[in-house]
């Protein structure tokens, strides 16, 4: 089954289950015979982002190229499910921007700061507390929640599958997806 590409923008705090959710999302677009691609801030500051830092330019930079890559992948007719904090709205809006009606949802994963530093799978919140990671969102960095997100996911108060459903749900009430 061809579908047509568009991004899916995922939007938290660390901790808060973006990439993981992406990628229960990817294994059921997969599954239902959709091509889709999971684009996180990790893996493109592994390759294409290695030579950004953590700069307010550099990151705004980063969501830039991500924007970018997406274009490109929704233009094959991939699904890209792109998990950043995304900590700025003007970032966000800018990103909007690169897309035609309807290619872009916003999907804010809202989760609590202390439910995410309880999560920590990476112990960063541990190391901005004690000063060693300096601009780290949600602690020494502002993170401005979406005022107009298409989908609020509840990341605290459900499970990763009934997120995944409740984006499926969306996707088909919105007619993005069809025969799902």
């Amino acid at each position: 089954m061809r579908s047509t590409g568009y991004v899916l923008w995922f939007t938290g705090l660390s901790g808060a289950g973006k990439t993981t959710l992406a990628n229960r999302l990817h294994h059921e677009l997969n599954a239902k015979g959709l091509s889709s691609y999971v684009l996180d801030g990790d893996r493109l500051r592994l390759g294409l982002n290695r030579d950004l830092d953590f700069s307010p330019e550099d990151r705004s930079e980063n969501l830039r190229r991500a924007g970018e890559v997406s274009k490109i992948l929704i233009e094959t007719g991939t699904i890209v499910l792109a998990a950043f904090i995304s900590p700025s709205k003007s970032d966000r809006h800018r990103i909007r921007q690169m897309f035609s009606d309807g290619k872009y949802i916003e999907v804010y994963v809202q989760c609590p700061l202390h439910v995410c530093e309880s999560r920590d799978p990476k112990g960063l919140y541990k190391k901005a507390r004690r000063g060693a990671i300096p601009d780290f969102t949600g602690i020494t960095a502002a993170y401005e929640e979406p005022e107009s997100p298409e989908l609020v996911i509840q990341a605290d108060q459900q499970s990763i599958s009934a997120c995944v459903q409740q984006i499926l749900v969306y996707l088909r009430t919105r007619g993005i997806m069809h025969q799902m």
